[in-house]
């Protein structure tokens, strides 16, 4: 099935592909300068979840449209697939009323108006997304990335076929996780337990990824969690929901985007220079990141 599904430009397509390309996992994605593809699952057969393939890449012609190509889902998921798609790729925002808004800022007044097409690289699979933010806490991109390989291949699902060259895994579940054994794969005790907290705590419903929830409400509620502090939450509202005003702001990356040269600081100070870009630091956020 091949769907188009518009947007508001501009839309800079390149630079969400490029974000999701540094943190792809291989086996679950493949990500190329023009197009997104990864395995999800989807209920609804007589055997229960079945993995199917998704793939976003540029509507021909230089419409103001990806296309998104799906295959082996059931007909009856595809408006669940589509709407999560368009989170993913954050299709629904309305980008000159962000670049308008932050643009008072004299921080950020050149970087987005150099670049207005930034959206919010969201994930497809909040739990997952949960997983490896845990793996990221206090890391590199590159060293989290590592540790979530490692734990695909230890705790994740071989496809009996791969859907695609590259795709021939499933992320581990939080049924798989919730006891499991990760001293193997080079976590930290103190991680590992982290990741079984949240696991189960997915399994009970004492958190979820309902986009539905208020910022405060979302970010409380994980927070609620042994070795989940406000980095992990705001990171989760705005990767897992889209959330335009979640705001990692102990970021040591945001906190030195902004610090004068050669200092760095404090949490509290990033919090109240972001104050001026309310409801939309979640975009400030992916501008500054950028310039890392």
């Amino acid at each position: 099935m091949t769907l188009r599904l518009g947007y508001r430009p501009p839309f800079d397509l390149g630079a969400t592909l490029e974000f999701l390309r540094r943190r792809a996992l291989p086996g679950i994605e493949v990500v190329d300068a023009t197009s997104y593809s990864r395995v999800i699952t989807t209920a609804g057969s007589e055997s229960g979840d079945e993995p199917a393939l998704l793939r976003v890449s540029a509507w021909p012609g230089n419409e103001n449209a990806v296309k998104l190509e799906v295959a082996g889902a059931p007909p009856i998921r595809l408006l669940g697939i589509v709407d999560r798609v368009r989170r993913m790729f954050d299709l629904d925002a309305e980008p000159n009323a962000i670049v308008d808004a932050l643009s008072s800022s004299d921080t950020l007044k050149p970087i987005v108006q150099s670049n207005p097409g930034v959206r919010l690289p969201c994930g497809w699979d909040g739990f997952e997304l949960a997983v490896r933010a845990i793996l990221g806490q206090q890391v590199s991109v590159s060293a989290a990335r590592t540790m979530a390989i490692r734990l695909v291949a230890r705790v994740g699902t071989k496809l009996t076929e791969p859907l695609a060259p590259g795709i021939d895994s499933l992320f581990p579940t939080p049924d798989a996780l919730a006891d499991a054994d990760l001293a193997s794969i080079g976590l930290t005790r103190a991680r590992a337990d982290t990741i079984r907290t949240m696991a189960r705590a997915t399994l009970d419903g004492t958190v979820d990824f309902n986009p539905g929830w208020t910022l405060e409400d979302f970010v409380s509620r994980w927070t609620s969690l042994s070795g989940i502090g406000p980095w992990t939450a705001h990171y989760l509202a705005l990767r897992a929901l889209g959330h335009p005003n979640a705001f990692p702001a102990e970021d040591l990356v945001l906190r030195r985007a902004v610090s004068p040269e050669g200092s760095l600081i404090t949490t509290r100070a990033m919090l109240c220079a972001a104050e001026a870009w309310r409801p939309w630091r979640a975009y400030a956020t992916i501008h500054l990141w950028r310039q890392r």
